[in-house]
């Protein structure tokens, strides 16, 4: 049986019908976090059910239209991706995934999606990646974001569960957006311990600075979303740096730098007033460098959303500083680059 290192003292391989006492113990302590998100919770109640629901993936796997995968951290089965449907016919799959507690916050899921997309689009030539999920599940759609993948649209009230009607968003990416290969490693988040360099001190492992680090960095996209039922905070933004922190734009002939007050004051104004709507940004690759109590982070970003009812979309690439203070991680200053296409007065004003 393969196994794939997925870093942090985890691994990723296949979740057989044997292993259903291993698999169903997992999701008795995953239950509060995947229910109703998936169907683990109601499906999987005893060990006839476990095995019954591991027995229909070997079986998809036997036909090449499904396979499932365990994420073990330590020894320990914390999580799990799976393709929930295969067509090699019509070159196109769906990816899922889910994690208990103590899987969450080290980019494991992000890191096996991304190994079964790659193996989907290089090893089996597949066209189109697709990932469903329900409008209310953050977690798997900033796992959508961080892949890379673009929000299609949402079928309404497409999904039932307990009663209540649910709606479902459709994200996807393409063979031709993927990374070429060699173009990953380029944006592979890494420490300093793993590049030979002086890390955080011995009492703060690098793993926990770099998942407080992506944590920071997630507050502040998020505080832009006005998706679906979806409020803007960027309040949230004076949480996440130093009181003195800066923001830069750096997308038109000459840098335009800002305090937090005079960013935050218009963007919040524009998301809320019917002027930006529809509107979420999100990381589609990272690299970060943390040097003792400093740190950096090099970004890919994408982001959508209508300006005045017209639809636009754009990308681009920011560059944040961290400083580790005695109430913990902040940013301390970030910047900002649009991509020439993504140069419009819409994108340009959000930042």
């Amino acid at each position: 049986m393969f196994t794939l290192p997925l870093g942090d003292h985890a691994r990723l391989r296949p979740l057989e019908p044997w292993q259903a006492p291993e698999f169903l113990a997992h999701i008795d302590r995953a239950r509060p976090c995947v229910d109703p998100w998936i169907p683990w919770a109601t499906f999987n109640t005893d060990l006839d059910s476990a095995t019954a629901s591991l027995q229909r993936y070997a079986d998809r796997l036997a036909a090449d239209t499904g396979r499932i995968y365990g994420i073990w951290l330590d020894g320990t089965l914390v999580g799990g991706v799976m393709f929930t449907r295969f067509d090699s016919g019509s070159g196109v799959c769906e990816v899922g995934c889910w994690t208990e507690p103590a899987g969450e916050g080290r980019g494991l899921v992000t890191r096996a999606c991304r190994s079964l997309i790659d193996w989907a689009f290089r090893e089996r030539g597949m066209s189109r990646v697709e990932w469903w999920v329900t409008a209310g599940n953050t977690r798997s759609i900033e796992v959508a974001r961080r892949l890379g993948m673009t929000r299609e649209g949402v079928l309404r009230q497409r999904s039932s569960y307990r009663g209540a009607r649910h709606d479902s968003e459709v994200w996807s990416v393409l063979s031709g957006e993927w990374p070429p290969l060699g173009d990953v490693p380029e944006f592979a988040s890494v420490s300093a311990s793993e590049a030979g360099r002086p890390a955080a001190s011995e009492s703060e492992p690098v793993s926990g600075v770099r998942a407080e680090l992506d944590r920071l960095m997630g507050v502040f996209v998020g505080a832009f979303t006005n998706t679906g039922d979806r409020r803007p905070d960027l309040g949230v933004i004076r949480d996440v740096f130093i009181p003195q922190g800066t923001i830069i734009a750096n997308v038109g002939d000459e840098p335009v730098i800002y305090d937090l007050d005079a960013f935050i004051e218009p963007r919040q104004r524009m998301l809320t007033d019917g002027t930006l709507t529809e509107f979420c940004e999100w990381e589609v690759a990272a690299r970060t460098e943390i040097f003792g109590s400093l740190a950096h982070r090099f970004s890919e970003y994408r982001k959508s959303g209508f300006h005045d009812g017209e639809w636009f979309e754009g990308s681009g690439h920011k560059t944040t500083q961290f400083l580790r203070t005695p109430s913990g991680w902040k940013m301390s200053s970030l910047a900002w680059d649009d991509a020439p296409a993504a140069r419009t007065p819409a994108v340009r004003r959000q930042g």
